[in-house]
């Protein structure tokens, strides 16, 4: 089973040699989902303590859905699942990078990713695809 150790403050979290992730006062950590391939942003979610350690010790994206209130395996109702090629984490351990295998649309609109909207100079949506 993955222990994570607390937080340390100030540098010596941004040099700590050991994960130490650094969720949010709602215990959730920011995860962005990353096509391994293409380099293609694909999505975010949140992840808790409980996802993080499942998604590492299985391989697979297990996030924590804060309408559901409750974990969700990426693909468990839709076949579109994220096997994980690897995870980075930022400097000061408060946010997860996950470099994925994506199979099918990563996107709940059957989209291969969830940006797919440009903002443009004047505010108003681009569509991208």
């Amino acid at each position: 089973m993955t222990d994570f150790q607390p937080p340390l403050s100030g540098s010596a979290q941004d040099e700590a040699k050991e994960l130490r992730p650094k969720f949010n006062s709602d215990g959730l950590i920011p995860a962005v989902a990353q096509d391994s391939a293409t380099g293609d942003v694909l999505m975010m979610a949140w992840m808790n303590e409980e996802a993080l350690r499942q998604t590492i010790e299985t391989g697979e994206a297990t996030y924590f859905s804060r309408s559901r209130g409750k974990l969700w395996r990426k693909g468990e109702t839709s076949g579109n699942t994220q096997t994980v090629n690897d995870i980075l984490i930022d400097c000061d351990q408060d946010t997860l990078l996950l470099k994925v295998t994506q199979k099918g649309p990563a996107c709940h609109t059957d989209r291969k990713s969830c940006f797919y909207r440009t903002v443009t100079s004047g505010g108003a949506l681009s569509f991208a695809e």
